[in-house]
């Protein structure tokens, strides 16, 4: 059976959720192993398994990346690329339509420039703002951003913009690609 290396870094934990809806579509058809790019980063020797397909994910908070998976991809751009390889962002900004692809969301953009990587598949999904769920100061800063950018502001509530569906069909694109 393939393998497929899904390697992820989450803020709030929707990153991880769709990581795990990724994995759930491809269970039945490859061996699929789940990691943190922090885990991977503290016991290297996962990559020391063969992979034929590796996908990562990405969440986005104030506008950036976590630099761990700028770190990750660099210090193992051979073995993504020995790979067939994929990634996907997850930004509150895709939650607009005109924001909602890799050609027009800035966060793939900007991603794509810094990383040096060209993934073979790039995806980005809209997250999901939990207002009850952060702390004091991340609260209102993402509330003012939200504000800014005609988002829903309303601190005592959780807005979830994941679309479930496209995160499926990306997942059986990579079925389609992988087998």
């Amino acid at each position: 059976m393939k393998r497929i290396l899904i390697a992820y870094s989450t803020t709030d934990g929707q990153t991880k959720l769709i990581c795990e809806k990724i994995k759930n579509v491809l269970d039945d058809s490859f061996e699929v192993d789940l990691q943190t790019i922090q885990n991977i980063k503290e016991n290297f020797e996962v990559l020391n398994k063969s992979f034929e397909h590796v996908i990562v994910g990405a969440s986005i908070r104030y506008g950036k990346h976590s630099k761990d998976v700028y770190d990750f991809i660099r210090n193992n751009i051979d073995f993504l690329e020995s790979s067939s390889n994929a990634f996907f962002s997850v930004n509150v900004v895709a939650r607009k339509p005109e924001k909602n692809t890799p050609e027009t969301n800035p966060y793939i953009k900007k991603f794509l420039t810094l990383s040096n990587w060209t993934p073979r598949k790039l995806a980005v999904f809209a997250g999901k703002v939990d207002y009850p769920k952060y702390r004091f100061i991340d609260k209102h800063m993402i509330r003012l951003i939200m504000w800014i950018t005609n988002g829903p502001t309303d601190i005592s509530k959780t807005y979830e913009f994941t679309d479930w569906e496209k995160v499926e069909e990306f997942a059986h694109e990579i079925r389609k690609i992988s087998q």
